[in-house]
Parts: structure tokens; C-alpha cells; sequence
């Protein structure tokens, strides 16, 4: 199972890679491990602003629909647009092309009340 230890992530499998004030918000591996074949995501092309806890999303999958939730504040600043066309990304590389959201953070300090790595793993069972 792979959980870089870069990222923080929330107890509802988003990760967060935090880079200087601005964060870019995906899915784990194991999560879409969980989700199997995803064949769509919806996130508002127009969504301006993120709350931390609070729904962005759904992300649809052959069999089940799971929503997305907001692991920091912030404002949008790019939804990526790719996976409109090509969800399954998302099976093949939540950590990579398959990013979901990038937000200007709000609060960088909301990132420490995430999970590290190894708590992650520990969540899961890894």
C-alpha cells in the first residue's frame, strides 16, 4: 500500500500535499482501492471556496457513490478539468495525474490536525 509520507491525509482517505500556502487535494490508494472502477467525478467547475470537513464532491465508481470532503479551508484556485474526460486516473494514480482540487490555504496550520503517514496507515490496517 502506498502512503507517502510527504502528504496528510483525513480520516476520510483525501490527502493533502501542502506546498508553501497552496494545497493540492486528492484521494489515497486505498480509497480508490475501496471504490473500485471510478467512472465519474462531479466537483463545481465553479466552486470558489473550500471549508475544511465540508463536502466538494462525489466521486462515482461501477458500484457506489462516495462523497468528497475538504481537508483544509481555502479558495479554489484549480479544479482538475482532465478528469472529466478520464476519472479512471484517479485508479491508476491518486497521488499523480489523479489530483482532484488545488486550493490557496485559508489556514496552513489546519494541515498539523491531519493524519501523518504512519497514522494513516495505522487507520487502515496497512
Amino acid at each position: 500500500m502506498n502512503i507517502p509520507a510527504n502528504l496528510k491525509y483525513t480520516k476520510d482517505h483525501e490527502w493533502l500535499l501542502v506546498e508553501g500556502t497552496t494545497g493540492m487535494i486528492g484521494i489515497t490508494e486505498y480509497a480508490q482501492g475501496e471504490l473500485g472502477d471510478i467512472v465519474f467525478i462531479d466537483i463545481d467547475a465553479g466552486l470558489k471556496e473550500l471549508v475544511a470537513g465540508e463536502k466538494f464532491g462525489t466521486i462515482e465508481a461501477v458500484k457506489t457513490v462516495s462523497d468528497l470532503y475538504a481537508p483544509c479551508s481555502g479558495k479554489v484556485v484549480e479544479v482538475n478539468a482532465s478528469l472529466n474526460s478520464a476519472p479512471e486516473v484517479v485508479n491508476s494514480d491518486p497521488y499523480g495525474a489523479g489530483w482532484m482540487i488545488k486550493i490557496e490555504l485559508a489556514n496552513p496550520a489546519e494541515a498539523d490536525a491531519l493524519l501523518s503517514s504512519d497514522d494513516y496507515a495505522a487507520q487502515i490496517g496497512a
